[in-house]
């Protein structure tokens, strides 16, 4: 069963060191959040970039300066720079590492696919090998890995999928993903390293990317429910995802990590719903039909559907004790209202002359 949810340390009685790949995502922001609750000490990795990226983590950030308080920190690297990988792995001394790091978005990986397989699939690969490089430099055996996984890797295998199905990736993010999860299991199986694939189904939060169909949405019925504009342009309706909450799977990786042998497990609230089922629950919500916003663009239908994944995750409630807490509906809702706010909040800036409303029609 999983280690008890309180504060951790290490053999040695100071707190845990987690290095995490990805801390500006979603999940980064979730999982770096649930970390610090546990004392531990976070180290994120992050691209160099002109403009900041840093808005989910923003809240936790403290000035590195203020050593008492600072429980995490900042550090350039990238997933394409192998050098910066193993340096980073030797200044801080992680006792887990989780792999978030990726180009995630599947539409996206068709436009620029190279990209892609260099960023999910042999940056992973970069990291394992400078891992495994680390732990044979410095004898720091203990240290455990997680990669993040992904439903589309089972494509159009018939759900549900559990982490017996057989994979059939659907996109080059899902080949990438593919790729990465068996370069996992060669570095678990070949050099004995701790490293665990968490094969996570569909996640949102109010921290989604707003390229993502589910924050899209809500971004959409937000605006539309304020005034700010009138109509959202999707692409297959009939597409059918199981959607669970960042903030619960992120607590799944962590258990992945706290286990006594490594292995993989699918993540999943084992309950699907079509993005139409989607659009109902949000704009039934606040009192819209969907069915007056909505369009439909061929310029959103992937050269490959995936049409419905549904997770089996019988494992990781038996052996990690982890089930979902928040259903779908609820998913939605929260989601719904924290996006009418910032609608709210845009409309004020909009009125002010501040900001253009006529970004969409």
């Amino acid at each position: 069963m999983a280690a008890e949810n309180g504060s951790t340390g290490n053999k040695n009685g100071r707190s845990k060191i987690a290095l995490i790949t990805g801390i500006t995502g979603q999940d980064g922001s979730y999982l770096t959040e649930l970390l610090i609750s546990k004392n531990y000490q976070v180290h994120g990795l992050i691209r160099r970039s002109s403009s900041f990226n840093t808005q989910r983590i923003n809240h936790i950030y403290i000035d590195p300066h203020n050593t008492c308080r600072a429980k995490m920190k900042l550090h350039y690297a990238d997933l394409s720079d192998a050098s910066s990988l193993r340096r980073w792995l030797d200044i801080i001394l992680p006792d887990e590492i989780y792999n978030l790091a990726a180009q995630s978005h599947v539409a996206v990986s068709f436009e620029i696919p190279d990209y892609t397989a260099d960023v999910v699939a042999t940056g992973a690969l970069r990291l394992l090998e400078a891992l495994r490089s680390h732990i044979s430099a410095t004898g720091r055996s203990h240290v455990k890995y997680y990669q993040a996984g992904s439903s589309e890797m089972f494509g159009s295998t018939p759900p549900p999928q559990s982490e017996t199905t057989p994979f059939h990736p659907r996109s080059p993010y899902a080949v990438s993903k593919c790729s990465a999860h068996w370069y996992t299991v060669n570095y678990r199986e070949a050099y004995g390293i701790f490293a665990c694939n968490g094969i996570l189904f569909n996640h949102e939060s109010p921290r989604r990317g707003e390229n993502f169909v589910t924050r899209k949405i809500t971004r959409a019925v937000g605006r539309i429910k304020i005034g700010l504009q009138s109509k959202v342009f999707l692409g297959n309706l009939q597409a059918s995802r199981d959607w669970g909450f960042a903030g619960d799977y992120v607590e799944a990786m962590w258990m992945m990590l706290q286990q006594e042998k490594p292995d993989d497990y699918v993540v999943a609230t084992e309950d699907s719903h079509t993005v139409e089922e989607f659009l109902e629950v949000a704009f039934g919500y606040v009192g819209l039909n969907w069915k007056e916003h909505v369009e439909i663009d061929k310029r959103y239908f992937r050269p490959t559907e995936v049409d419905n994944l549904k997770g089996d995750a019988s494992k990781a409630k038996k052996v990690l004790g982890w089930k979902p807490k928040v259903g779908f509906e609820q998913l939605v809702k929260m989601m719904v209202d924290e996006d009418v706010e910032l609608a709210k909040r845009e409309k004020v800036l909009v009125d002010a002359g501040y900001i253009d409303a006529q970004q969409q029609p």
